[in-house]
């Protein structure tokens, strides 16, 4: 994996899980368009306009026997080829051709997203717990449009 990757699936839900893959997405100051949160207080807002996760990592679940898949921990992009060690807060991310996010936190896993682990804990992608493995919260610096096959980059 390099620091630079690609989007492999944008999604969007009314609120809640799984998140919904669809064929592109325009990235606001407050998030994907189109895109519901069902809790304010720990989900969206402009410190967690998005939130991203890595197919590599959601792949290597599906290998431990989660039942994970893009989309189901919540999260608004699924990214392929990145160095998910450099998903850290301060770091940057240009997004297709205009987008650029930061890196706000990690996420905290909460139970709606337990049915898509094996024990029915999603305590498994809790940074404190295993670091590297933790979805990551993103604000939004520079909006614009997204698809999937679009380039994904740390700067």
């Amino acid at each position: 994996m390099t620091a630079s990757g690609r989007i492999f699936q944008v999604n969007l839900s009314r609120g809640g899980v799984p998140k919904l893959a669809v064929a592109a997405g325009e990235v606001g100051l407050n998030g994907l368009a189109g895109d519901g949160v069902r809790n304010t207080a720990f989900h969206g807002g402009p410190e967690r306009a998005l939130c991203l996760y890595s197919l590599e990592r959601i792949l290597a679940l599906q290998a431990e026997g989660h039942p994970i898949f893009p989309g189901a921990a919540g999260e608004n992009l699924t990214l392929s080829g990145l160095d998910w060690e450099l998903a850290v807060p301060g770091q940057r991310l240009k997004l297709g051709e205009s987008v650029l996010v930061e890196i706000t936190r990690y996420t905290k896993p909460c139970a709606t997203i337990a049915p898509y682990f094996r024990d029915q804990n999603g305590q498994r992608i809790r940074q404190d717990e295993h670091p590297g493995w933790s979805r990551v919260y993103a604000r939004v610096l520079q909006p614009g449009a997204i698809r999937p096959g679009n380039a994904a980059a740390w700067v």
